[in-house]
C-alpha cells in the first residue's frame, strides 16, 4: 500500500513529478537497516507542497493498493524538522498544529508478513492562526484537547531505531504512546524492545 493522498514525496502517482524523480517501489517497506529512514531518505528533497492545510480544520488522507497484511497499525504523523523528529497526530481538528512546512507522514506495521515498516511522507503546508480558527465549541473543549507540542514521537520499530524495537508476527501494535487521538484498540503490546520504545 501507499500514500496517495497527499502524494509522497517522488509519489509515482504524481504526474507533476519528473519520470526520472518517481519512485516506483513506493509500496516497499522500509529498509530493515534503517538507512532510509525516515520518508524513503527522501525528507531532504527540495520542498515542493503538494497540500496546504489550515489549522483547526480536518482534512482526508488516501491510501492505495491491495497487500494489507491482515491489518495492522499505523500513524499519521508530522514533522517540522525535516524529518529529524516526527509528532503524533490523528486529527488537525482543534488547529494545534503549528504553520509552516511539515512532512506529512503516513507510517504502519503489518500484522502478517515480514516484521516491517512502511512509511511515506508528504511535504504540505499548514496555514492559520490558532486564535483565527477557535469558534466557542472549540475554546469550551479546549480545555481536554492536547497541544502539538504535548503530543508523543511516532512510533519506530524494525528499521534498528531507537529502542531497537521489532514488531511480533500476527499481532497489532498497540502503541506505547499513542497520543490522545486512538482509533480502536488491541490486546497485548504487539512489539518488543532491547531499549526504551
Amino acid at each position: 500500500m501507499q500514500l496517495s493522498n497527499p502524494y509522497p514525496i517522488r509519489s509515482p502517482l504524481n504526474h507533476n513529478n519528473d519520470e526520472d524523480q518517481r519512485d516506483y517501489s513506493y509500496t516497499n517497506p522500509l529498509d530493515a537497516s534503517g538507512s532510509n529512514f525516515p520518508c524513503k531518505g527522501y525528507q531532504n528533497d527540495a520542498f515542493k507542497s503538494v497540500a496546504t492545510y489550515v489549522a483547526g480544520s480536518q482534512y482526508d488522507m488516501s491510501l492505495t493498493g491491495t497487500a494489507t497484511h491482515g491489518g495492522g497499525s499505523c500513524q499519521l504523523s508530522l514533522s517540522y524538522d525535516t524529518g529529524k523528529t516526527f509528532t503524533v497526530i490523528q486529527s488537525l481538528e482543534g488547529g494545534y498544529a503549528p504553520s509552516g512546512k511539515a512532512l506529512f507522514a503516513w507510517s504502519w506495521f503489518n500484522k502478517i508478513g515480514n516484521r516491517e515498516m512502511y512509511m511515506n511522507c508528504a511535504q504540505v503546508t499548514i496555514e492559520g492562526d490558532l486564535s483565527k480558527v477557535l469558534n466557542a465549541r472549540d475554546t469550551i473543549a479546549s480545555h481536554t484537547a492536547t497541544p502539538f507540542s504535548s503530543r508523543p514521537p511516532m512510533f519506530i520499530a524494525n528499521v534498528k531505531g531507537p529502542g531497537g524495537c521489532t514488531t511480533i508476527e500476527g499481532q497489532e501494535v498497540n502503541f506505547p504512546f499513542p497520543g490522545p487521538d486512538v482509533v480502536g484498540r488491541v490486546t497485548g503490546t504487539g512489539y518488543t524492545c532491547i531499549g526504551s520504545s
